[in-house]
């Protein structure tokens, strides 16, 4: 064999060494680099059950002293509504005030708006877009029943749980997270009796009137998000 041959052949065999070794090296990189994006998914998560387990507990320390009729602050990207919850409707005020103590409503939006009649949300599927055409079908696996209160109407800024229609609901039990606002009493009063109304809007009515006014496209759906950002309790 010539020399010049077995030259090649080493040049050749050393290339190929290299193009191995550089292999490997990508993917011990890339092994390492997807082994950090874990841990450091890993340590978001861990954060976070760590701060909704720190919520969870601060929410049945308040919930312990709730008031008979407390008062939440709705925060949105559209201003702020601060309702009063009423006291002679214990089961939705309870069920109202862990779901906002404990974080619930945090980024949901009002999915459903209607100029002249009210305004909708507390879906937990509102978190994520691509569940837009099941908007309004969403909340946690239990609904409350019914109480309805006579002098408890829908006058402008009332608090009242949505539900499902009478022919799946006969009771006219409310949904477990879902309510919406009055816009319109005139429109709404034929609602009484038939929606557990829950509360009251003790300021904040330019808001609600800001939010039912925004453009909406198909199934009264904001055509830019109406976001809760926040419920919180106010504290005397």
């Amino acid at each position: 064999m010539k020399v010049s041959s077995i030259i090649s052949i080493a040049a050749l065999a050393a290339v190929a060494i290299a193009a191995t070794s550089c292999g490997q090296s990508k993917k011990k990189a890339a092994a390492e680099a997807e082994a950090a994006r874990a841990d450091s998914l890993a340590a978001v998560e861990a954060a976070k059950e760590a701060a909704r387990a720190e919520k969870a507990k601060t929410a049945e320390e308040k919930l312990a002293k709730l008031p008979e009729e407390p008062v939440f602050d709705i925060i949105t990207n559209y201003g702020r509504i601060r309702v009063k919850l009423y006291s002679k409707t214990p089961k939705h005020r309870d069920n109202f005030a862990k779901l906002a103590l404990t974080g619930y409503y945090d980024g949901l939006l009002f999915h459903r708006v209607i100029n002249n009649f009210m305004i909708q949300g507390g879906d937990p599927l509102t978190r994520d877009p691509e569940n837009e055409p099941r908007y309004g079908t969403g909340g946690p696996d239990y609904t409350i029943p019914a109480e309805f209160v006579p002098e408890y109407t829908h006058k402008k800024g009332a608090l009242a749980a949505a539900r499902r229609g009478d022919a799946a609901n006969p009771y006219k039990e409310s949904s477990g997270s879902q309510f919406y606002i009055v816009h319109s009493p005139e429109a709404c009063a034929q609602l009484d009796g038939s929606y557990t109304v829950f509360g009251e809007t003790i300021d904040g009515l330019a808001t609600i009137d800001k939010i039912a006014g925004v453009p909406t496209k198909a199934r009264d759906i904001p055509v830019e998000k109406v976001e809760i950002q926040e419920i919180k309790l106010v504290e005397e």
